[in-house]
């Protein structure tokens, strides 16, 4: 195989890798996005105080709105006496070319 040969092939597996990042960064983002929510809930001390349904309806509410499929049963608000923690487990379907990857998330934030 020639220099010039290997070297478009070099480049062309190069390019299909950056694709392939910039289709899934979106999930990616979207993720952090949704861990900066659930940190920010978990250090607001009026967080605690309320139910968890409310919580978790409002983080599955922020989900929607940044696109996650974040569901109820996905999200898990855990209180006790000495401890706050928030944990979402979900995951995320992309379809790639001929290929599909799911890729799962789980933000969270609280005490252990």
């Amino acid at each position: 195989m020639s220099h010039a040969v290997r070297t478009i092939a070099g480049i062309a597996v190069l390019l299909l890798l950056a694709v392939i990042a910039l289709w899934l960064m979106p999930p990616y983002f979207e993720n952090f996005r949704l861990q900066q929510y659930v940190n920010d809930l978990a250090a607001d001390a009026g967080t605690a105080s309320q139910p968890p349904e409310a919580i978790r309806a409002n983080i599955v509410k922020k989900a929607a709105a940044l696109g996650l499929p974040v569901q109820d049963a996905d999200v898990h608000v855990m209180h006790t006496e000495s401890t706050f923690r928030i944990q979402v487990l979900y995951l995320v379907h992309v379809d790639l070319l001929g290929y599909s990857v799911d890729l799962h998330f789980r933000p969270a934030a609280g005490g252990l």
